[in-house]
């Protein structure tokens, strides 16, 4: 019920006899709100609700792109529209709660509706600054730009107590260097490696359990020795020990990566430095030397 509409039901519930008080509960409303839409005569509420409708928004010059995207993709996120204004205006300061209000408003306005996905869990508590980061990897299916079908492989990188968030593409398999090249370019990235890294099993780094002992691939285990990581592989079974990274592999493919063109991968790549930029604010303290 629109607030004329809210006016309007008050006016013909008071005709009909009911207290203020009694209109309150019926409406579901405050009395005050009650008393106060008394108060005007249908002229003063008329003005009133107009003066709500056209109030000026700081995301009102957007409005009409905003509306593109959510009408081409109405399973779109407020994140990912929050991430898609980021990437197109460099110099927009907004708040990520100021674009998922705005965007609620448009999608009552215009009939959007979003189909609602079930909240993946994570573990808790979360370790100490500079204590943990976790390691996975996940695959998308983009559209190009004539029309065909892309297939692109990521690796995720996640601080566990900051969730800061970092991510490199290729659109073939990745190999053991390129993970090990991954791994170097997220530690220049964030500025230093953590005291523990947690991974899922992969065929990358893991070769095969021996005995409830995991056994790593050559490669993998002469750069964990050489860079002196601690590194805990989680079995299927366990999965609230990652569940940080499963969300960080959810939202890239969610949000991130949702609806996106692939044109190629360098310029896929590119975009993991506009977002994260602006999205991450801090630095995590505490670390191993990345020397």
């Amino acid at each position: 019920m629109d607030k004329w509409e809210m006016y309007m039901e008050i006016k013909q519930l008071l005709k009909q006899g009911f207290s203020q008080t009694k209109i309150a509960e019926k409406l579901g409303v405050s009395r005050t709100t009650v008393y106060r839409h008394l108060k005007r005569s249908p002229s003063e509420m008329a003005e009133w609700v107009d003066s709500l409708q056209y109030k000026k928004k700081k995301l009102d010059p957007y409005k009409e792109l905003i509306l593109s995207w959510l009408r081409m993709h109405p399973d779109m996120s407020a994140a990912q529209v929050y991430d898609w204004l980021l990437e197109k205006y460099k110099d927009l300061t907004v708040g990520e709660s100021t674009v998922r209000t705005y965007v609620k408003a448009l999608r009552e306005e215009y009939k959007i509706n979003k189909e609602t996905s079930p909240r993946m869990y994570e573990a808790i508590p979360d370790p100490p600054m500079g204590e943990q980061m976790q390691v996975d990897f996940g695959h998308t299916r983009q559209k190009t730009v004539d029309n065909k079908e892309a297939k692109l492989n990521f690796i995720a990188f996640v601080l566990s107590h900051s969730r800061q968030k970092y991510k490199e593409w290729l659109d073939r398999p990745f190999t053991t260097r390129d993970v090990i090249q991954a791994h170097e370019n997220a530690f220049k990235w964030y500025g230093g490696m953590t005291n523990e890294i947690v991974y899922d099993q992969d065929s990358l780094i893991v070769v095969s359990e021996n005995g409830g002992d995991l056994i790593l691939t050559k490669e993998f285990q002469q750069y964990r020795e050489s860079r002196g990581i601690n590194l805990r592989v989680c079995r299927k079974a366990d999965p609230e020990s990652k569940g940080r990274i499963e969300n960080v592999v959810g939202f890239i493919k969610q949000n991130y990566a949702k609806h996106r063109v692939f044109h190629n991968i360098d310029s896929w790549n590119e975009l993991k430095y506009t977002i994260q930029q602006k999205r991450d604010h801090s630095k995590c303290s505490s670390w191993k030397s990345n020397t």
